[in-house]
């Protein structure tokens, strides 16, 4: 049996019908169901072009509805969980997801499976930004890593989950998500149980108000990272939408299991690649990202010109690590840079900016391959990435070594603690405010620095440190 050494999970309010880490696990597999059943119709789009003779175009559409109703809800509801409580809003979405897997159920043409894929996204979207704020409730120090793992784990077990089931099953597109509307069910009765880790509060109204603003001292660092996160989002997109055409056809298999087993390729190998450089430095983590994706993208174009289908899954495989990476990385460059209080912005952007790279590609790569086929198409597809990924490489490459890095946005104020409190029924003195949101302002800082410091160059000590020598 192992010992728990995380940080103590943040006190959490009203009835306890769950333990902390009860409700860590299945908060956890709730945002692992969610993004599993996002990638669950992906094996499923060459029955439906079949069965309902959809063009290419149409079926990238289809999937891109679920980007564009996910981003609408980020936007729109991303904050509403401050307001009413983590709980409500996650019970609310999973409500909204099953009704979603019962349409897909019942689709019989491409209007009801577009309504069921932007039904799908807006569940996910809502559900999103609560799971994440509920799981930093819990346990800040895990979190991170989770937040970042669940969603790529998420959409490889979906893909290979309902391409396998497919080979089995007489009605795949029936039976996938009859399986699915289970699942959620019984997320949605365990929901029920989970403690309220938020406090309500007035503004819930004014928060589903967009808006788009960038704290200044984040905005190199959007720039920056803005040509990574399209390069990673959008590979990602074409794959989820037209990767098992593009096996099918090189393969010439018609198996389900071929487009799951590509997909899971690439997500697969981005969840490990997020769990084993969550301490590598951003700047690091951008490198072997962007490095990764343009290697990877590469060895996939050369096994679609060569027609050497084991490449396309190295090379997808390959691409999955810059995906996972080069998203880390992004991330933990921009997000440093803004203050508490100011990263919702910044966040939001980099929503919009990779919700929009998986949906607005995929629908273009859709127009291409019903003009000019499936290689053609990939073959633009592809180019565009590695060109993106090496414009992101460069503009951090050439920087001068000696130009510092933005330095962290980290003031805290009195207003900061005191929400603190109210979220977590701490109660610390009104009178100890300032000198808490002054310490926290200095540790956060500190911490910051020591992170972005590039030691690679340094020797190590000649003399061993020890006690004897530092007294």
């Amino acid at each position: 049996m192992t010992t728990e050494t995380s940080a103590a999970p943040l006190p959490v309010r009203a009835t306890h019908r769950m333990g902390p880490r009860s409700a860590f696990a299945l908060q956890a597999a709730i945002s692992i169901a969610f993004l599993a059943a996002s990638s669950a119709p992906t094996p499923l789009y060459a029955m439906y072009q079949s069965s309902m003779q959809l063009s290419k175009l149409l079926i990238t559409v289809i999937f891109a509805a679920y980007s564009i109703a996910l981003l609408v809800a980020l936007l729109v509801v991303g904050a509403l969980s401050d307001y009413v409580g983590r709980r409500t809003v996650i019970i609310a979405a999973l409500i909204l997801e099953l009704a979603a897997m019962i349409v897909f159920a019942v689709a019989g043409s491409s209007t009801e499976l577009i309504a069921a894929r932007a039904l799908q996204g807006l569940a996910t979207g809502a559900a999103t930004a609560a799971l994440a704020a509920g799981l930093t409730d819990l346990f800040p120090a895990k979190a991170p890593v989770m937040n970042s793992v669940a969603p790529i784990l998420g959409m490889a077990a979906g893909a290979l989950g309902s391409a396998a089931l497919t080979t089995v099953s007489t009605f795949p597109t029936i039976e996938v998500f009859i399986v699915l509307a289970v699942l959620f069910a019984v997320l949605l009765i365990a929901a029920f149980r989970l403690p309220e880790t938020a406090a309500r509060k007035p503004g819930a109204l004014t928060s589903l108000a967009i808006r788009l603003t960038v704290p200044e001292a984040a905005r190199g660092p959007l720039l920056t990272a803005a040509p990574m996160l399209v390069a990673i989002w959008a590979i990602g997109g074409f794959v989820l939408s037209l990767g098992p055409a593009l096996v099918r056809a090189e393969t010439g298999s018609d198996s389900p299991l071929v487009g799951g087993w590509f997909v899971f390729a690439l997500t697969i190998s981005g969840a490990i690649a997020v769990v084993v450089m969550r301490s590598v430095a951003p700047l690091k983590a951008f490198v072997i990202g962007g490095t990764a994706l343009a290697t990877g993208v590469g060895v996939l174009l050369l096994g679609v010109l060569s027609h050497q289908s084991v490449l396309l899954f190295i090379g997808a495989a390959i691409a999955g690590v810059g995906f996972g990476g080069g998203f880390q990385g992004a991330m933990r460059t921009i997000m440093p840079t803004a203050a508490p209080g100011e990263r919702a912005s910044p966040l939001a952007t980099v929503y919009v900016i990779s919700y929009l790279a998986t949906s607005v590609p995929a629908i273009g790569a859709g127009m291409l391959a019903s003009s000019w086929g499936m290689t053609a198409t990939a073959i633009t597809i592809g180019s565009a990435v590695i060109a993106l990924a090496l414009v992101a490489l460069a503009s951090v490459l050439m920087r001068p070594r000696t130009a510092p890095l933005p330095a962290p946005s980290t003031a805290y104020s009195t207003a900061d603690i005191r929400r603190h409190d109210d979220r977590t029924a701490l109660g610390s003195p009104a009178h100890r405010h300032a000198a808490i949101a002054a310490t926290a302002t200095h540790i956060t800082t500190v911490i910051g620095t020591l992170r972005d410091l590039d030691l690679s160059d340094t020797p190590p000590s000649p003399t061993p440190i020890t006690l004897e020598n530092v007294r």
